[in-house]
Order: C-alpha cells, then sequence, then structure tokens
C-alpha cells in the first residue's frame, strides 16, 4: 500500500525528509470559532478575540523583555570583568542593598517604632519601676550590711599582707646576694677569675 495520502499529492511517507511540512503548513491553517468551541462563560467570540489578540502581543513583548534582559546582563557581566568585580563583590552589594532596602521599608520602620513604644511603656510601668526601687534598695542594704563590710577590710588586708610578703621576699633575696658576695668563698672566686684573666692577657701580650 502507498504511504502517500489521496489527492493531497503531499509526501507523508514517516522515513521522507518532508515529513515536516505538512504540519507546518497545517500552522497557517486559520481556525475558525466553530472548530475553537464556545467562548468562555461570559464573554463573547469578540471579546475572546480581543482577549487572545492581547494574549499573543503581551506574550510577544514579554520575549523580547527577556532577550533585552540576557543582553543587559551579559554586558553588565563584561563590565565587571573589565573592573575586576567578583561575584563576591557582587554578593556583598546585593546583600548591603537588601539590607538597606528592609531598613527603609515600612515593617521594619513600623516594628522599630512598635518596639520603641513597648520599651517606653516597659520601663514606665508600675512593675517595672517597682523592680527597679526593690534592686535599688536591696544594692544598699547589701554594701551596708557587716558581713559585706567585713568581706571588704579582710580582702583589703588580704591585699596588704600580700604585698607586705612579697616585698619581705625581696628584701630577704637582696640580702642573701649581699652576705654571698661578702662571703670569703665568693672573693675566693672573684681572685681566681682575676688571676685566670691577668693570666690570659699576659700569654696574649706574649704571643704577640
Amino acid at each position: 500500500m502507498d504511504a502517500r495520502g489521496g489527492n493531497s499529492g503531499r509526501d507523508i511517507n514517516l522515513n521522507s525528509p518532508n515529513k515536516g511540512l505538512l504540519a507546518d503548513a497545517m500552522t497557517d491553517v486559520p481556525v475558525d470559532n466553530a472548530a475553537r468551541g464556545a467562548a468562555p462563560e461570559g464573554l463573547t467570540l469578540a471579546e475572546e478575540e480581543e482577549l487572545r489578540a492581547e494574549l499573543a502581543k503581551v506574550e510577544e513583548e514579554i520575549g523580547t523583555l527577556r532577550q533585552v534582559l540576557a543582553a543587559k546582563e551579559r554586558h553588565c557581566g563584561e563590565l565587571k570583568r573589565k573592573l575586576g568585580l567578583t561575584p563576591l563583590d557582587g554578593l556583598k552589594q546585593n546583600l548591603s542593598k537588601s539590607w538597606h532596602d528592609v531598613q527603609v521599608s515600612n515593617a521594619y520602620v513600623k516594628t522599630s517604632e512598635k518596639l520603641g513604644e513597648w520599651n517606653d511603656k516597659v520601663t514606665q510601668s508600675d512593675l517595672y519601676l517597682s523592680a527597679s526601687s526593690t534592686l535599688e534598695d536591696w544594692n544598699e542594704k547589701l554594701t551596708q550590711s557587716e558581713a559585706y563590710k567585713k568581706t571588704q577590710e579582710t580582702l583589703s588586708q588580704a591585699g596588704q599582707k600580700t604585698s607586705a610578703a612579697l616585698s619581705n621576699v625581696g628584701s630577704v633575696i637582696s640580702r642573701k646576694l649581699g652576705d654571698m658576695r661578702n662571703s670569703a668563698t665568693f672573693k675566693s672566686f672573684e681572685d681566681r677569675v682575676g688571676t685566670i684573666k691577668t693570666s690570659i692577657r699576659a700569654n696574649g701580650l706574649s704571643d704577640m
């Protein structure tokens, strides 16, 4: 059986290089309203046609904008590369801009104002003032109590004793060093060192 279609004269053999021509030709055939079906509920056929035309126009504009955006992004990348900017620099800039946008946003400003109002209400509330007054009273009573004063005196005395002990240790070490220098053993050692130095000098002069 021949795979050619009736009277159309077109080659629809699946192995033919012209197999796509029929499909392409079919896309150019207009579809009438009857074949398309009834218009959506609440729309006339004329309104549907107008909306479809507007949709096609918007989709075409979107495609154009995408092409323009892609070209702009490529140009932006080239400029950054020439300026030596790395992706990390771009990330830092984006984060900084995002944080700035957050700070100037209405939500952030309103939240900051609300927190400020809550802080004022808390610090001016009777409960907060009473708690602060109570803590001040406790602190005053603590610093004036006998236990606190005795602790302060004990720490002060301990510090003074420690300083005195360190001073005594230094004096003892200095005295011991002085006694050692004045001892007969140390003087004998100094005499021997002096004799060795004299001998070295004499030998050095005789060799010249």
